[in-house]
């Protein structure tokens, strides 16, 4: 077997068991605290059971696909020598989270790239396991590519690529829980923390297409995306449009792919796909 899968497998199963500890101990807290439906089990499960899917498959396809792609792009970059590891690697980590808050607003901004990114934002609760209420489609979209190929080109190896992307995306799963209020001010000043991405799950106006970064926030204050929590009014989770009733993960996963599609030919506007999630809504509804 290739061994950038079996790696891929040994991280899904470390990342997976770290995930159920922490989710497992987050619900037990909760129902001490007496906190009501803060978790519901089936919709637990079908996180669980679409954060395995997304992972199982985005390990295949870094293994199969985005390491050909880096590999080419990287041959035909800069190719320059990152030999001095104290500047390499903090570049890296800034990049990474750069190049992670640009695909992050595409996702946001684009409805094709939404599709796969709307589920995770379809939830009416936000505890740890909504980090894992991931999609497939993320591959299959091309965004994770383009945050791959900017750092080949500059002449990152693949090895370090994916492991500072995979480091970003683990960081973000402890942002997604109501236990941790606010950290302390110089923390919420630099990095994303539960407070900012609560804000950023929200789907009343003044929290849509907000705080949209990795691991830093300076990003959002550096872009004009930012908002506190603290002004952001009280906070509604879930999707303002086309909000899902069901738990079926593959359901989740596929239904915004589906509404497009049928948007696009029912009002035969192939600009539909380009243009913000909700431009249907105000233009022919």
């Amino acid at each position: 077997m290739n061994s950038d899968i079996m790696h891929a497998i040994m991280y899904l199963l470390i990342a997976g068991a770290v995930f159920i500890f922490v989710i497992t101990a987050e619900a037990v807290y909760l129902k001490v605290k007496g906190v009501e439906g803060a978790y519901d089990l089936k919709e637990t499960a079908s996180n669980l059971f679409a954060g395995f899917n997304y992972k199982l498959l985005d390990g295949v396809f870094v293994a199969l696909v985005a390491a050909g792609v880096h590999e080419y792009f990287y041959q035909h970059g800069l190719k320059y020598s990152f030999e001095n590891k104290w500047i390499a690697y903090p570049l890296l980590f800034l990049l990474t989270d750069l190049s992670f808050y640009q695909g992050h607003v595409l996702m946001h901004k684009v409805r094709y790239f939404w599709c796969a990114h709307h589920n995770h934002h379809s939830s009416a609760r936000y505890n740890f396991s909504t980090a894992l209420r991931q999609n497939f489609l993320v591959d299959f979209s091309g965004i994770f590519l383009l945050m791959v190929i900017p750092l080949a080109l500059i002449g990152f190896d693949k090895t370090s690529v994916v492991v500072a992307l995979e480091l970003n995306l683990f960081y973000q799963f402890f942002v997604h829980t109501t236990v941790i209020k606010r950290m302390p001010n110089w923390v919420e000043m630099i990095f994303s923390t539960p407070s900012h991405h609560r804000v950023h799950h929200g789907k009343n106006p003044a929290q849509i297409d907000t705080n949209f970064g990795g691991v830093l926030i300076v990003w959002d204050r550096i872009f004009g995306t930012f908002i506190d929590e603290r002004n952001a009014g009280e906070i509604a989770y879930g999707v303002a449009f086309r909000q899902p009733s069901t738990n079926n993960p593959f359901r989740l996963a596929l239904m915004e792919f589906f509404s497009m599609c049928s948007d696009v030919w029912r009002y035969k506007d192939i600009r539909i796909v380009w243009k913000r999630p909700d431009w249907v809504e105000e233009r022919y509804r």
